[in-house]
């Protein structure tokens, strides 16, 4: 069974990197996370991104995203519902207390939750569909797929672990209530903007 080239695996790291480790839905939740909670309260958030983007691959690999190009309409509902969903998670970050203030938003988020939350992340579609469509040989399509599935795994997690340690690096450095108020704002702010995506047509196949 035809193996992916080095040549085409070392592309596929790159691809992965670049799309792990700049702002997004997941980095930008990660990155307040680590600031209202802490690094190892962050860690279950951390895991269910990476676990969920490997199992994203391998559900659209192996026929997922053929689903949708043939009903285009429940891609549409779980597109602008998953809109909506960040809209309110959004919502939810800017009014966030400071760190360690018990309320409503006193939790972080819990593996399932990170896990499922893939399935309406804008950016997440936009890397699995690439992923797949780009770096996956047809020949021997599915030993490939589960070695796209693995190096991401390899990639996204030290990748979205930096924006956990950055956002709980900070937690020293912003001591007072309305400096974390205007980070938690500012993370809402940009959370909402990474909307843009869901403006346009994503492929789905």
């Amino acid at each position: 069974m035809p193996a992916m080239s080095p040549t085409l695996m070392f592309s596929l790291m790159l691809f992965a990197l670049a799309m792990s480790i700049t702002p997004g839905p997941n980095n930008l939740m990660l990155a307040a996370s680590g600031l209202n909670f802490g690094f190892r309260r962050t860690i279950p958030h951390m895991l269910g991104v990476s676990v969920g983007v490997m199992l994203m691959v391998l559900a659209v690999g192996l026929g997922l995203g053929a689903v949708f190009a043939t009903y285009p309409a429940v891609y549409a509902v779980l597109r602008y519902g998953g809109a909506a969903y960040l809209l309110y998670l959004a919502w939810r970050i800017a009014t966030a207390g400071a760190p360690g203030a018990a309320g409503r938003a006193a939790r972080p988020f819990t593996f399932m939750q990170a896990a499922a939350f893939q399935w309406v992340n804008p950016k997440a579609w936009i890397m699995v569909v690439g992923a797949i469509a780009t770096y996956t040989p047809q020949n021997g399509f599915f030993a490939n797929l589960l070695m796209v599935m693995l190096l991401f795994g390899v990639v996204n997690l030290p990748s979205i672990s930096l924006w956990v340690y950055a956002g709980s690096a900070l937690r020293h450095a912003l001591r007072t209530p309305r400096a974390v108020r205007i980070f938690n704002l500012t993370m809402a702010v940009l959370l909402a903007a990474s909307l843009y995506p869901t403006l346009r047509e994503l492929p789905v196949g």
